[in-house]
């Protein structure tokens, strides 16, 4: 099976092409420090061609998810060495997230903070927070003069993930959070050098992956789109067209590889990305979002993507390439667990025999 050929991402040669896609779980607690749990859980996953990490927080009080994990302290650091250590001694490799909320982090989890965006447009709907359900703020627009500060948090993630163990890093730019608010017109109504045309709109993006390239190596760096998701109220006049746009400045990077959501989670959007990214990219593409074996299979037979990233197959199935391998029955997950803390639904979920 062409799922599991080994293939180059960088530097890095992995087994096979099934990916265990970012997943937040929240069980690091409101101090955001990665444990002994998760080090479990990720380990289970090792056989997975690439580990990547849940969204980790690049600075603090931009949490949108209360219980998720960071990477701006020693303290996390020391923390996170727990879990590199544990999958690579089970031959598995690992990327970590590096991300920052933007308007989708909210003051009740952020000391009072106002959130910062492209523009000062708000998240529709409420999001849950310590003292229960509440409305998203207005974000305050980021000011020019802070853009390369914010450069720089990413850099010093990604610096500090190579630190902590991992093998690279996935740069965060998908699914309504700071740098996808930055691209999608739909959220960024600027009318500065980061606003307006397409090429502006990605001049942040461009700037953080120049910046976390040049700490780490680009051959240690990935990057997660989803130019038709529709989740955090994003919206954009043509991402089929943004998709063309970015494949083909991306091919200066010479990242790990770039990884698509090919769809939109509430399927409000249509559309496809994958072709035209396909079309202008000459690296390796991972797509992702509701694949099953065969369709995976297929899909990488047909030069379509590179390799494909399994969501909720890896949640339930820490051995999913051997369930792939012998055709047996999947685990269904449960979705009432995703985000309760503890092992169940976590760590407890069956291996074959």
């Amino acid at each position: 099976m062409k799922l599991f050929e080994p293939l180059q991402l960088g530097s890095l040669t992995i087994p096979n092409r099934m990916l265990m896609a970012p997943l937040t779980r929240i069980r690091a607690g409101m101090e955001h420090l990665p444990n002994a749990l998760m080090a479990e859980y990720y380990a289970q996953r090792a056989s997975a061609g690439l580990i990547i990490s849940e969204c980790t927080m690049i600075l603090p009080n931009t949490s949108a998810f209360i219980a998720e994990p960071g990477i701006y302290s020693a303290e996390q650091v020391e923390a996170w060495k727990q879990v590199t250590a544990a999958v690579h001694a089970k031959g598995g490799k690992i990327f970590l997230q590096i991300w920052h909320a933007g308007r989708a982090a909210h003051p009740n989890m952020c000391d009072g903070q106002q959130p910062i965006s492209a523009s000062a447009l708000a998240i529709e709907g409420d999001t849950h927070t310590p003292q229960g359900k509440a409305n998203y703020v207005i974000p305050r627009a980021v000011q020019v003069e802070e853009i390369q500060s914010l450069v720089k948090a990413f850099a010093d993630a990604a610096r500090k993930a190579i630190q902590a163990g991992f093998d690279g890093v996935e740069v965060h730019g998908a699914n309504g959070y700071l740098i996808d608010q930055f691209l999608r017109d739909g959220s960024n109504k600027r009318t500065d050098n980061y606003g307006g045309s397409v090429e502006n709109r990605s001049r942040f993006l461009f700037e953080v992956l120049t910046a976390v390239a040049a700490e780490i190596g680009s051959e240690r760096v990935g990057l997660r789109l989803s130019l038709l998701n529709s989740y955090n109220s994003m919206i954009d006049s043509d991402p089929a067209g943004l998709a063309s746009f970015l494949g083909e400045r991306l091919n200066e990077f010479k990242l790990a590889y770039v990884h698509m959501m090919r769809s939109d989670f509430f399927g409000i959007q249509q559309g496809d990305v994958l072709t035209p990214m396909r079309a202008a990219y000459q690296g390796v593409i991972i797509s992702n979002m509701g694949y099953s074996a065969e369709e995976a299979e297929q899909a990488i037979a047909d030069r379509q993507v590179d390799a494909v990233a399994f969501g909720t197959g890896f949640l339930a199935n820490p051995d999913l390439p051997e369930r792939i391998r012998t055709g047996a029955v999947w685990n269904a997950p449960n979705p009432h667990t995703f985000y309760t803390p503890g092992p169940e639904g976590y760590t407890d979920y069956p291996f074959l025999g």
